[in-house]
């Protein structure tokens, strides 16, 4: 079954044919008409300074949305839904802000003022119209992290009434950590405003999701731990620095024996009503438009409690205290301590950021609209920077506040500034009602509240299954986060982060591609069975980009996987080539000598072919010619035949594989070049050139190309970028065949005499063809006609050999076949031929009888040898 359905899927497909010729990046450019406009950097700027009407009218409307949207609210639509929703999320900022300024270590009524100020600010200039701004747990923590570090209870410790006692000031402590708190707030609010001005809100991107996930999770764990205090009612020492979080749990575990058991079931019978409320309130959900405001329930509820029970005076329960009433007016903050919270402040700036801007465009996705990251950052930076004026600490947007905001039908910002109002009545007529109401209260708030945050630990099981660098991102940054507190953990976490990217790029997957049989598809060797590799072309790609980190073993894997140590090679052929030097100095030294002494010896000889012997005292065998690197030949003092041409090039030495014909880098997956890149490739084609093997670069980007055109790579002619890969292959197939190698493109056949003409033609082919007729039966009909005519000719059955051999180098493209035409005289064909040379080599280490070659009547050996098509024989 599974055959007929495989073989109906087949016939389905669709052929196509395409045929064009094949483009390298030059003839791209031409054909498209590559355009040369460039635009200095003056012109750039001068364009980006420039300001006329329409274009003022848009700047000033983007940095204050609210000019833009309020005039076109749709008051029948929205008005009704943005008030119920206003009116519910700011009852919720009520024992939220109180709750997280314990948090903020901070009095709970800065925490009402956190919920107002900020709140208008980002009314006026944010662009998300769901997510609820205040206070946010994490950033709470974080905040309370730096009030406690710069302002520890240890200096406000004054003597009592009994020199051996001490008494904490409490006034002066909350005094100077409201103005740290506030501080910090304003110079996290200048960096998000900076960072906005000069558009810079992708600096988010480096937070990617499951690192923010691991990081509130991990801030979630120092928050239960901060509360801790007063749901045992104990007074554990402020620790700061890496491992505080150890170190107070274990504070906190040695002081258990003092708990307050009054504060404890305070705690425990608030967190269970708590969790049952919520339970009920989200059955009812269904049914009830509006959702139970269970926290607010709760306080009021603990407080009537609180002040009939005197919990205060009886049970000694820590309660919130004086709340004032009314507004405070705008206080500078202490420019004497900017200095010593600068990274704690930056921190802040990027956490508070990457939480709204994450939560603001899952809303604005859900519901078809734009957040401009850039304003985002602008919103909060005067969120901040003004609410620091005011005595706030930090905000950010809040999911649980968000939730309830879009579920009660919020539709734009209008819901937030309500929210506001409703925290403004409270704070100027119901505030000081909430003086009784117990600290554990608002702890056990926060407990309930993050059991968001604690769910986030299924993420290791998902991520695992899914992707699991993300998963060692997850726990690495939550492990960090906890051992470093939140403003060190947060820039290891992101360090590690971008490791990961670091060693993904450095370390990446490096295949041999093959085709798809029938297509122009390529894919992994060794991922599918059915594809098949091209014979003698290697087609090699990595996955990905090539830079500094990764250049050297880009290399080293093209080697391996290519079977060729193009250094052991080229060092290989450089000792030949010394050692050819020595030998052809010897034979010039001793033929010197062997000059002078028959000068000496024997009376002048007439002039004659000197006649030429592998058998002397050296026991060496002479060379005819040599081609340099340079293409030269180097002639020996033996004078050779006129009418016979040697040539020879370097062949392959002896491998453990075959050097293949061409190696073609699929280069689609590189974004971008450096010049350890450029330098890396143009040492590819330059080593892979000389060992005789043509380098093809194909799917080169355009910025790609522009790298290596800065770098001088395109030097050479031959060096090309051809765009596809299936155009790389068939360019190369086209030209070469699939069964040559370079070295080998044409090779002596046989040896027939011609009629008449006192010499001898060896007839040329080429291993191109898989059959063993001669190469000329592949050229078009007409030039192989008349080629055989002009052979019947007397006297033109040299031209037409040389035309035959013309022929086959200009059809089979003469940038890569070269023709070899060798003519030998009768007297030099007189013998046997070819005989066994024993284990002699070249001097390039191949066998002679390996290479075509002729044994005249005196036994001398004659060999063709090969040569270069850019180094021809002279």
């Amino acid at each position: 079954m599974e055959e007929e359905l495989k073989g109906t899927e087949l016939r389905k497909r669709v052929p196509y044919h395409i045929h064009r010729d094949v483009l390298d990046e030059l003839s791209v450019d031409q054909v498209a008409e590559k355009s040369d406009v460039k635009f200095s950097a003056k012109e750039k700027l001068k364009d980006a300074v420039r300001c006329t009407g329409p274009r003022f009218k848009n700047c000033f409307l983007s940095f204050i949305p609210l000019l833009a949207w309020l005039p076109r609210y749709p008051f029948r639509e929205n008005a009704i839904g943005d008030l119920v929703s206003g009116i519910s999320v700011g009852i919720m900022h009520l024992p939220q802000g109180m709750a997280y300024a314990l948090l903020a270590a901070v009095p709970p009524v800065f925490g009402l003022y956190s919920s107002f100020y900020p709140i208008l600010i980002y009314f006026i200039f944010g662009t998300s119209k769901h997510i609820s701004v205040g206070t946010y747990a994490v950033m709470s923590v974080m905040i309370g992290s730096v009030t406690e570090r710069l302002a520890p209870d240890s200096d406000f410790m004054m003597p009592g009434n009994d020199t051996n006692i001490t008494i904490l000031d409490t006034v002066g402590r909350d005094a100077e950590r409201v103005k740290i708190a506030a501080t910090v707030t304003f110079l996290s609010g200048i960096f998000q405003l900076l960072l906005g001005l000069v558009r810079f809100g992708f600096v988010v991107t480096y937070l990617s999701e499951p690192l923010v996930r691991a990081y509130t999770t991990a801030a979630a764990i120092h928050v239960i731990v901060s509360q801790l205090k007063y749901s045992f009612g104990i007074n554990p020492q402020r620790y700061s620095g890496p491992l505080s979080l150890i170190y107070t749990v274990i504070e906190i575990c040695a002081l258990l024996g003092k708990t307050n058991i009054g504060t404890l079931v305070v705690s425990i019978v608030t967190i269970a009503g708590l969790i049952i409320a919520k339970q009920l309130s989200a059955l009812a959900a269904r049914k009830i438009p509006v959702p139970i405001p269970v926290e607010l329930i709760t306080i009021i509820i603990a407080t009537v409690v609180s002040w009939q029970m005197n919990l205060k005076t009886k049970y000694k329960v820590e309660v919130v205290g004086e709340i004032p009433s009314g507004l405070q007016a705008p206080v500078a903050p202490a420019v004497s301590l900017l200095g010593s919270m600068v990274g704690d402040a930056f921190a802040l700036a990027v956490v508070g950021y990457g939480i709204a801007i994450s939560l603001g465009r899952i809303f604005a996705l859900k519901y078809a609209y734009k957040v401009d990251s850039n304003q985002e950052l602008i919103a909060l930076g005067l969120s901040n920077s003004i609410g620091g004026l005011f005595n706030c600490f930090a905000i950010s947007c809040s999911m649980s506040r968000s939730m309830v905001q879009v579920s009660t039908g919020g539709k734009t910002q209008v819901a937030g500034a309500i929210s506001a109002l409703v925290i403004l009545v409270i704070l100027l007529k119901i505030g000081e009602l909430f003086e009784e109401l117990p600290k554990a209260v608002l702890a056990a708030i926060i407990y309930v509240n993050l059991h968001g945050m604690m769910k986030q630990f299924g993420d290791i099981c998902s991520l695992w299954r899914t992707n699991k660098v993300d998963m060692v991102v997850w726990v690495m940054t939550m492990i960090l986060t906890v051992l470093f507190n939140p403003d060190m953990g947060l820039a290891a976490s992101i360090a590690f982060s971008i490791l990961t990217v670091v060693f993904r790029t450095q370390l990446p997957k490096y295949s041999l591609l093959g085709q798809v049989p029938g297509t122009d598809i390529y894919r992994p060797v060794e991922d599918y069975n059915q594809v098949k590799e091209i014979p003698d072309i290697i087609i090699f790609r990595s996955s990905a980009t090539l830079y500094f980190a990764n250049a050297e073993m880009y290399i080293d894997a093209l080697y391996e996987k290519t079977g060729v140590d193009v250094a052991k090679l080229l060092s290989h052929k450089k000792k030949l080539e010394a050692k050819r030097l020595r030998k052809e100095k010897k034979a010039a030294k001793k033929a010197k000598k062997e000059a002078k002494k028959r000068a000496k010896e024997a009376p002048v000889q007439t002039t004659k072919d000197p006649q030429l012997s592998d058998t002397d005292e050296s026991d060496e065998e002479p060379e005819l010619s040599h081609t340099g690197a340079n293409g030269d030949v180097h002639k020996m003092s033996v004078k050779e035949p006129k009418h016979v041409v040697t040539m020879e090039t370097w062949p392959d030495p002896d491998t453990d594989s075959p050097l293949p014909q061409a190696i073609i880098l699929d280069l689609s997956p590189v974004n971008f070049l450096d010049t350890v890149g450029v330098k890396t490739l143009r040492n590819i084609y330059k080593d892979y050139g000389e060992a005789g093997v043509q380098v093809y670069l194909c799917g080169c980007q355009r910025g790609v190309v522009e790298s290596m055109e800065n770098g001088d790579f395109f030097i050479e002619p031959r060096a090309r970028n051809i765009s596809r890969l299936s155009a790389a292959v068939n360019h190369r197939l086209r030209y070469t065949g699939p069964l040559t190698r370079k070295v080998d493109l044409i090779s002596v056949s046989s040896i027939q005499p011609v009629a008449g003409s006192g010499v001898r033609a060896i007839r040329v082919i080429s291993p191109v063809l898989t059959s063993a007729s001669v190469i000329e039966n592949t050229l078009p009909v007409a030039v192989r006609r008349a080629l055989h005519q002009m052979n019947e000719i007397p006297g033109m059955h040299m031209l037409a050999t040389c035309l035959l051999v013309a022929a086959v180098s200009y059809w089979y493209s003469s940038e890569l076949l070269t023709a070899l035409h060798l003519f030998i005289s009768d007297a030099a064909l007189e013998g046997d031929m070819p005989e066994p040379e024993g284990t002699r080599r070249s001097p390039q280490g191949v066998p002679y009888t390996d290479l075509p070659h002729i044994v005249n009547a005196d036994g001398l050996h004659l060999f063709c040898r090969y040569w270069e098509p850019d180094s021809p024989p002279k």
